[in-house]
């Protein structure tokens, strides 16, 4: 059992707690959204956080993207991927993560990959004005290449970022860090975190006290916004011994105004006028956007 001492200078705390409720979406899909909801539009540098269970006939079709990045991580069951600038079609598998970079323009479909629910999350990450019109790019780990470690009643898998001394492959074009935490009663953790960083947790089974042994304990899916800080402590104190899980979230803001039309994220108005003309006309990215149909979204 780790120490109830904080090793903290400036320990974060709580400053906001969002519940993520469910709303269905088309026959088959339920989405618990935390950032990007009217309680919390956006997390500088996180425009969405979705917890997702999609079964078929839902999913996502052809839809466009432009601005940001996606990360995808599969907790059941698996999502098939496909875009139209060649990716190979595959499958997001249970413990699979897949980071896309959609920079200047993507538009892909994400369907489930077989019977039955697919559980999981997906981040959107925002791009830095000087990143949004890169080139598409793909960073893809399966479950068993992702770094996991195991300590004192604390087992974490790193995402991005890094804990418990593991760092993972990932790489973030802006500093970031994605952990996912188990939590077992009883137990303490101690996460390091920069203190110019916004960072988040978002309680996905279980229960804890987040930033003092003697908060009120916090259980699934609500969103907890961290104060600022140097590190957070969570205790898993629950009488019934049972484990906590949850994701931990931080990064550099990138302190950038921030224009979104729903999944086209750029710096102006004036950027989003552009955006929307240049995928209705299929130019600048989006040369195939007006002709493309993956194959995915008509089984």
């Amino acid at each position: 059992m780790s120490s109830n001492m904080t090793p903290f200078v400036k320990p974060r705390f709580v400053a906001e707690k969002v519940l993520a409720r469910e709303h269905d979406k088309g026959d088959g899909a339920i989405v618990r959204r935390t950032i990007g909801r009217p309680e919390l539009k956006f997390l500088d540098l996180f425009l969405i956080l979705d917890e997702v269970t999609v079964s078929a006939p839902a999913g996502f079709p052809d839809h466009p993207h432009i601005g940001f990045e996606t990360a995808t991580y599969m907790l059941e069951g698996a999502i098939t991927h496909e875009d139209f600038v060649g990716h190979d079609k595959g499958a997001i598998k249970a413990g699979d993560l897949q980071w896309m970079t959609v920079g200047r323009g993507i538009v892909h479909s994400e369907m489930p990959a077989g019977p039955g629910s697919q559980h999981g999350f997906q981040l959107w990450v925002n791009l830095s004005s000087k990143d949004k019109m890169i080139e598409p790019k793909y960073q893809e780990l399966q479950g068993k290449d992702i770094p996991k470690v195991e300590k004192d009643g604390v087992k974490v898998t790193v995402i991005a970022g890094e804990a418990l001394g593991i760092k993972s492959p990932v790489y973030t074009r802006t500093p970031t860090m994605y952990l996912d935490f188990r939590l077992e009663a009883e137990s303490v953790l101690h996460q390091p975190i920069p203190e110019s960083w916004n960072a988040f947790v978002y309680v996905l089974e279980g229960e804890a006290s987040f930033g003092a042994p003697n908060s009120p304990p916090v259980g699934a899916h609500h969103a907890l916004v961290l104060s600022s800080g140097d590190g957070v402590s969570v205790w898993n104190n629950n009488v019934d011994n049972k484990p906590c899980r949850f994701l931990v979230i931080g990064g550099q803001p990138l302190n950038e105004p921030v224009v979104q039309h729903g999944p086209f994220v750029m710096n102006t108005t004036q950027e989003i006028v552009q955006t929307i003309e240049d995928y209705r006309l299929g130019r600048n990215g989006f040369e195939r956007g007006n002709v493309w149909r993956s194959q995915i979204a008509q089984v």
